[in-house]
Formats: C-alpha cells, structure tokens, sequence
C-alpha cells in the first residue's frame, strides 16, 4: 500500500488546506478505523505465534500427607509384609507418611507444520491486516471526498446568499419603481403585484439557502470531531475555492485504478480466502506435536538448583482425523465459499472503479464546458449591465432598463457560482474514483511512495 498523496492542494485555496488537515486529525470515522487496523495487526500477531514453541516456567509444591494404612502400608500388607512382619525385622512403619516435594520446571509445546496449516494461517491474518489498512485508506479517502465537497457546498451557498440579496435589493428598486409608476397612471395594478410577486419570489429564497448553510456547516462540524467555536473564523466570508479549468490529460494510465483503497482491500482479501482454504485441507493430514517439561525436582528446598536434581518428561503424538462427523469438509467447503465470494467482490470492485472513472471524467469534461459556456454567458451580461448603467448616467436610458439588466447580471452570476460548485464537485468525483491524484507528475510522485507498513495510532495530519 502507498500513502496517498495530497491532493486536494490542487484546489488551491489554504482554507480548504487547513480544514482537510483538521477533518484528519480529528475525525471519529477515522479514529475508529485505526483502532480495526490496530486489532487486526493483533490479530495478525497472535496467528504468527503458533509458528514458535509454546514455554510456560511452573513452580509447584506438592505436600502429601496420609495415614500408613491407606496408602505404601496397605499395599505392603497385600504382598505379606504387614507392620507385624516388619517389625520383627527392626522396620517400624509410623502411623502416618508425610512427604513434599518442590519442582521448579519449564513446559512446551509445539506442533511441526509439516503441512503448512499455521503458516497459512498466518498468511490469512497478514493479508486481512493489509486489507484492514487499505479499509483505512478508504475510509479516509471518504472522510476528504466528504469534507472536500461540503466545504465547496458552503462557499457556494454563502455566495449565493450573496447574490440572492443582491437580487432582492434590485427587485425591491423595482418594487418601489412600480409602485411610483402606477401611482401616476403609468402602469395598471397587475404590473405593481407582479413586481411584488418578483420580490417575494426572490425573499423566500433567502431563508431557505441559511437553512441549507446551516446545515452545511453542520456536518463540517460532524467531519472535523464536533463543534468548532473557530470555525467562523477559519472561514471566513472571502472564500474562493476555484477548481482548475485544466481539461483532463488524455490517456490516464490504467495502473492509476489500482491505487483505489477498495481495490486494494479486494484484492488482499482474496489473498487472505486463498490461504485460509490452504489451511482448511490441511486439517486433513494428521498433526505431529511435541509436549513435555523439564526441571528440577526434590524434597529438600535447598537441593532445587542441584544439577543432580533435573528430570524430563517428553510426550510425541502424531494424530489423523478419522472421523469428525464432516466438520473438516464442511470447514473446507466453507473456505472455499469464501474464496469465491472475495474473487466476486474484487472482480465487482475493479468493474465498478472501471466504470466510475469513466464516469468521472465524461462529468468532469462535460461540467467543464458547462462552465466555460456560463462563463461567456456571464460575460455578455456583464457586458450588457455596463451599457445600460452608461446610457442610464448619460441620461439616454431609464432607469428600468438599467435595473432589468442588473438582475439578469446577478441572476446570471448566480448560475455561474453553482456551475463552479458543480465543476468541484465533478473534480472531486474524478479524485475519488482513482483513489486520489490523477495528474501525470501527482502519478509519478505517487509511484515513488514507500510502502507504509504501520499505521499511526492516531489518523494523520498530513
């Protein structure tokens, strides 16, 4: 895996820079998707362990006590040596045997994989471990898409807002204008409620774009781990994100889908199906395990690290499944049932990445000649406003016609605002859809990346 490159930097804007870097070190989807890497490198950890020996020092104290006549003097009376019989040969047995022993011992464990079932084990647990972080690429991937795309929602709407107000303020002029015109005969009632419908229309557009910033700036909020009592201040009113108008360069190169987290995952997944199944038929061969300890032993405490005093004990099994009532073959086909469904989602992962790069990239072209036609379009109206507030001021035009100009101008700059929010938005799809760059140079910095191997505890802050 690769450490993806930044690439929201291509918008250019250091708000947005700021508010990305915050998103990552503060985010609660992020935070947990390193605590799943963390687990699965545990996890990962734990299933390697089953290649080493298993070592547990043991320290013991037995201490026996018992009456004579139930225990070594009942079996001497069974063989005719009843205390009788001793005693008349000077052995006087007591009434009671007492005796302690103190051991000081190591045991182990350790099973030859001849047939690779731990190992595959293993390498089950080291593929889902890469898969797990490759889930936090994408995780992370999402959380910048999220947060990229809804800090471009709340520059749109704040200069919406703008203009909505700018659009209200000339209607209410012609409001007023209509208002003078009918009152001297000029106009009949119908073009006063029309003006003054023209002016509600344009009002009630008002709260509904505070609603839909409210709520923009809200799940800012959510993205970055809560609410920010710096966030106004960190965006500020002047916010100009401006996508780049560069077209797409031709040809992108195929190897640039395969850096997609998702795809990634799939296909270490795969991985992981593939030698879990290894390991399943291997549950068909018989096992060979070594068990045993070794120590020191005596009845004296003083005599515990007397090399006199060491014993052994060491046990070989070798055992084969006979018969498990089809659990091995139900494990097996399992396995493989699982292998077969990572292989589909991998080869849906690759159709769908496929897909929506090539989506991405006919939005993003067709959204960037949207642009450039609104652009042009802006331009006239711009052009046209100047001419009617010249022939206004020159005395040679009314003051109607200026206003009529001005709120096509206004309402033409309105379109162009969405139209730049939406070629944001169609770039970001882009970014998305190849797993981060897709510049030529971001591709080749990005094939110069070292494999990250760790990740941090906590997500990066770039």
């Amino acid at each position: 895996m690769y450490e993806p490159l930044e690439w929201w930097q291509t918008f250019a804007d250091p708000v947005l820079n700021q508010v990305v870097e915050e998103a990552l070190a503060s985010n609660f989807d992020l935070a947990g998707a390193v605590s799943r890497v963390q687990q699965a490198r545990m996890r990962a950890g734990i299933s390697k362990a089953a290649a080493f020996p298993l070592l547990q020092p043991a320290v013991s104290v037995n201490d026996f006590d018992g009456p004579t006549n139930a225990g070594i003097g009942a079996q001497l009376e069974e063989v005719g040596l009843d205390p009788s019989t001793l005693s008349a040969a000077g052995v006087d047995l007591p009434d009671r045997l007492g005796l302690t022993t103190y051991t000081l011992s190591v045991e182990f464990a350790y099973e030859l994989d001849f047939w690779g079932r731990n190992r595959n084990d293993a390498r089950a647990a080291g593929a889902e471990l890469v898969a797990t972080e490759a889930d936090y690429l994408n995780a992370r991937m999402g959380v910048l898409a999220e947060t990229v795309r809804t800090y471009l929602e709340i520059v749109s709407l704040r200069r919406q807002q703008k203009l909505a107000d700018e659009i209200a303020n000339v209607l209410r002029q012609r409001e007023t204008l209509a208002k003078s015109r009918y009152e001297r005969g000029l106009i009949d009632l119908g073009g006063l409620h029309a003006a003054r419908r023209s002016l509600r229309e344009a009002e009630s557009e008002l709260p509904q774009i505070e609603a839909l910033l409210a709520d923009a700036e809200g799940r800012l909020w959510i993205l970055m781990g809560g609410f920010r009592t710096d966030l106004a201040v960190m965006l500020s009113d002047s916010l100009t994100a401006s996508p780049s108008l560069d077209p797409v360069p031709t040809g992108i190169p195929a190897d640039l889908v395969a850096q997609r987290p998702d795809i990634l995952a799939a296909i270490q997944r795969v991985e992981a199906a593939r030698y879990a199944l290894g390991a399943r038929r291997a549950d068909l061969l018989p096992r060979l395990s070594l068990h045993g300890s070794i120590g020191l032993q005596s009845t004296d405490s003083s005599e515990w690290f007397d090399p006199d005093q060491w014993f052994r004990n060491l046990t070989m099994n070798l055992i084969g499944p006979v018969f498990q009532g089809s659990r091995i073959q139900n494990n097996i086909a399992l396995a493989e049932a699982r292998l077969n469904e990572a292989a589909a989602a991998y080869g849906r992962s690759v159709v769908t990445a496929v897909n929506e790069v090539e989506s991405a990239l006919v939005g993003l072209e067709a959204t960037r000649r949207r642009h450039t036609l609104l652009t042009s379009l802006t331009e006239e109206t711009q052009a046209e406003s100047d001419l009617q507030e010249y022939r206004y001021v020159s005395g040679v035009g009314n003051y109607e016609s200026f206003l009529t100009a001005e709120q096509t101008l206004l309402a033409a700059q309105s379109v162009l605002v969405a139209a730049e929010r939406d070629l944001g938005y169609a770039r970001l799809a882009l970014h998305r859809a190849l797993g981060g760059a897709w510049i030529a140079a971001d591709h080749k910095a990005f094939q110069r990346q070292q494999p990250v191997r760790h990740l941090p505890s906590r997500p990066p802050t770039e």
